[in-house]
């Protein structure tokens, strides 16, 4: 299951970087990692009224965050990917359970 959302946003990421000539060297997945993070605290900001509501509902500022969120966990995926880590193992370990029993 995770492996197979690893290979799907691989292959989004792939596509929109071949289309639009980005390098994903090694550096480019933790910095785009990064990025990502400052851009879901931007949306949390907004959502709670910490930051500029640019004329959004709350309703529009909450997808905002759905998607930004959707973003880092791609990224977050993509950097695992990128550099061969087993997230199911350290799932095991560090959150002890088994994310391939999940129902």
């Amino acid at each position: 299951m995770l492996a197979d959302l690893m290979q799907k946003f691989e292959k989004a990421s792939a596509s929109y970087a071949a289309s639009n000539s980005i390098e994903r060297d090694p550096d480019w997945f933790m910095l785009k990692l990064q990025e990502e993070v400052g851009e879901v605290t931007q949306a949390w900001n907004r959502l709670t009224a910490r930051g500029r509501a640019r004329g959004k509902t709350p309703e529009e500022m909450k997808q905002d965050l759905s998607d930004e969120v959707a973003d880092l966990l791609g990224h977050v995926l993509l950097l695992a990917h990128h550099n061969q880590l087993d997230l199911i193992g350290s799932i095991e370990r560090k959150w002890r359970f088994d994310p391939a029993a999940i129902d």
